[in-house]
C-alpha cells in the first residue's frame, strides 16, 4: 500500500485539512506515522503535536472533533490532504472556524469573521 514518506520530513508530513462540503482550508497540522495509522484506524484527525510532541486527537479538549471522509495523497508522498467534516463549528484553538482568519489588506492583516466560542471558556 502507498503511504506517506515520513523520512522526508524527518518523520513528519503537513497535512492540509479541508471542509468536505465547501473546500475551506480549515487549518495544517503534522503528521507521523503513528498518528496516520490512528487517524486510519479511527476515522478521527489525529496529528502529532510539535509544542507537545505527542499525539493530538482533535478535538480532544474542544469538542470540535474532525471525522476524516477523505484522505489524499500528493505526488511527491510528503504531503497529506484530509477533507473532513468538522464538529463543533471550529477548527482554530482561537475559536475561529479556520486558521487562516487573518487576511491581508493593504500594509497589514485584518481579522475576518468572528469566533464560534471563547477559548478561555473551553480550555481552562
Amino acid at each position: 500500500m502507498i503511504e506517506p514518506n515520513f523520512d522526508k520530513g524527518e518523520g513528519l508530513v503537513p497535512a492540509v485539512v479541508q471542509d468536505q462540503e465547501t473546500g475551506e482550508v480549515l487549518m495544517l497540522a503534522y503528521m507521523n506515522r503513528e498518528s496516520w495509522l490512528k487517524t486510519l484506524e479511527t476515522g478521527k484527525a489525529t496529528y502529532w503535536s510539535r509544542s507537545r510532541q505527542s499525539l493530538w486527537l482533535k478535538g480532544e479538549s474542544s469538542g470540535n472533533v474532525q471525522l476524516v471522509s477523505e484522505i489524499r495523497l500528493d505526488c511527491d508522498e510528503d504531503t497529506i490532504l484530509l477533507k473532513v467534516r468538522q464538529i463543533g463549528d471550529a477548527a482554530c484553538h482561537t475559536g475561529h472556524r479556520s486558521c487562516f482568519y487573518r487576511k491581508k489588506v493593504d500594509g497589514g492583516f485584518v481579522t475576518v469573521g468572528e469566533p464560534v466560542f471563547d477559548p478561555k471558556e473551553v480550555y481552562k
